[in-house]
């Protein structure tokens, strides 16, 4: 009688074989790929309840979706939300939208972009969480995946509306894999198509070539490099040069002022890298979820011109460890990360790798503590309150297809089916006045992109104008053209 048998008699099983355990054990990119999923579905659930809580608003979701509407109908994307006849294309180089107008056409609504933009997002987890379980181990790797997928810089950017940088995401996050990898060509083609998402992007293309010259081990790979190194940037000035103040309402580009040196190299310091302390704490905020480790990885130079710009630029908001700046800097910093860990060295292994491994956790935690994420597992992160339910309840009385004034927290839950504008341009000595007036006078926005004494100076006009009191409930008016 054979050994099988006796343990089969005895209710006994033999255990399995190393062979068969490893093929139990999910590989790379079955982890890469729940990791991805998973995400995709939180991003979604994040964006889509935070909308229904009325926390999205006319910049930037209301803009997108017009714009996206408009390519979907084969138009040129005009947004009423940023002025009457103001091409997108003029704000930002960002033809990459067009694609989702197939989708939007199939189910036009804000819903679309958001989901579009959990997809995009999540994405950028699959190269990330499959590169890093392939450098450090499965468990590792998970560990990373899922530290990427809540880090702040993209809880933050799903939270706040939607942007064309979700595009960019996951193209960084699988340039970054294909340089580590040495897949020069695979590199080159992932990283080409930014220079569509956005103008300032076409610099990060350049840094890309910069790498492929420094690291590239043929004349090819470099030749390859240094064209990457001119195209990049000379798409950045041929965007913002020419074909932004081509598509631009006042024929120039609007964030002159914004940009680093545009007031002359006297007003360009190295100082002002470090000035306002407030940029301390986005370079701690950057350098804290990777255990600080990932900057001494060669990758890091992908960074470095979205942070140029950013810690020199006159906008405040470009400092702040906040919005959907971050967004793109978090598959560059991963995956410096992950190209640490997979280098050689006695580190990768003992207390130095589990000390890195368990910062890494433990900031994700923090992060998903202090950012949206946990609006995910509070109860009133999944109900509208009193105030969002009168609000849909009250819009319901402006009829689709009409003209509309709205204010930012209102005109994205119109914009699919009417012609919105801002409440606090124009008004009803305009050469056509809004069918309709809504106006949210709780709405928090009350500095951007509408002051508050500017909107209710219109709403003063408007109702001098003859308007009609629709409702008027909790704050919220409705008024409607005699």
């Amino acid at each position: 009688m054979n050994l099988t048998l006796l343990e089969r008699r005895s209710g006994r099983t033999a255990p399995p074989k190393p062979e068969e355990r490893r093929r139990t054990v999910p590989g790379p990119n079955a982890v890469a790929l729940a990791v991805t999923c998973l995400f995709a579905v939180v991003y979604a659930l994040l964006s889509i309840t935070r909308h229904r809580r009325m926390l999205s608003s006319a910049f930037d979701l209301g803009i997108f979706e017009q714009a996206v509407s408009a390519y979907a109908q084969g138009r040129a994307p005009l947004v009423e939300l940023k002025g009457p006849g103001y091409n997108l294309l003029g704000d930002h180089f960002h033809p990459v939208l067009a694609a989702l107008a197939p989708a939007y056409r199939l189910a036009p609504g804000p819903i679309t972009l958001l989901l579009a933009q959990a997809v995009l997002m999540a994405l950028a987890c699959l190269p990330l969480t499959r590169w890093a379980c392939r450098a450090a181990g499965r468990r590792a790797g998970l560990l990373i995946g899922l530290a990427f997928g809540s880090s702040w810089g993209m809880v933050s950017a799903v939270a706040f509306d939607f942007h064309e940088i979700a595009f960019a995401v996951p193209l960084l996050a699988f340039t970054v894999e294909a340089l580590a990898a040495r897949r020069w060509r695979a590199a080159v083609l992932w990283a080409l198509p930014l220079v569509l998402v956005k103008e300032d992007l076409g610099l990060t293309v350049g840094a890309v070539g910069g790498y492929l010259l420094w690291r590239g081990d043929r004349r090819a790979v470099r030749r390859g490099g240094l064209a990457l190194l001119v195209l990049g940037p000379a798409a950045t000035v041929l965007e913002t040069l020419v074909l932004l103040p081509m598509a631009n309402t006042n024929g120039v580009f609007d964030y002159w002022n914004q940009v680093p040196g545009a007031e002359g190299l006297t007003g360009l310091s190295p100082f002002l890298l470090f000035w306002p302390p407030v940029k301390w704490l986005l370079l701690f905020m950057l350098a804290a979820p990777v255990a600080f480790v990932a900057v001494r990885s060669p990758l890091v130079l992908l960074a470095a011109p979205t942070l140029g710009w950013r810690l020199l630029g006159a906008n405040e908001h470009y400092w702040e460890p906040s919005y959907h700046y971050s967004a793109v800097l978090m598959p560059v910093l991963f995956g410096a990360l992950v190209h640490r860990l997979g280098q050689a060295g006695g580190w990768r292994r003992g207390r130095a790798r589990r000390l890195v491994l368990g910062w890494v956790a433990a900031f994700a935690v923090v992060g998903a503590v202090v950012y949206p994420l946990r609006d995910l597992v509070l109860p009133g992160g999944w109900t509208p309150n009193a105030h969002v339910r009168t609000a849909h309840r009250l819009l319901a009385q402006v009829p689709d297809g009409a003209t509309v004034a709205a204010s930012n927290r209102l005109s994205p839950l119109l914009v699919s089916r009417a012609t919105v504008s801002l409440a606090c341009q124009g008004g009803p000595e305009a050469a056509d006045p809004p069918r309709w007036v809504v106006i949210d006078r709780t709405d928090p926005t009350v500095q951007s992109p509408c002051p508050e004494a500017r909107t209710l100076e219109r709403l003063a006009a408007y109702r001098a104008a003859g308007y009609l009191t629709v409702a008027e409930e909790d704050g919220v008016i409705v008024l409607r053209r005699p």
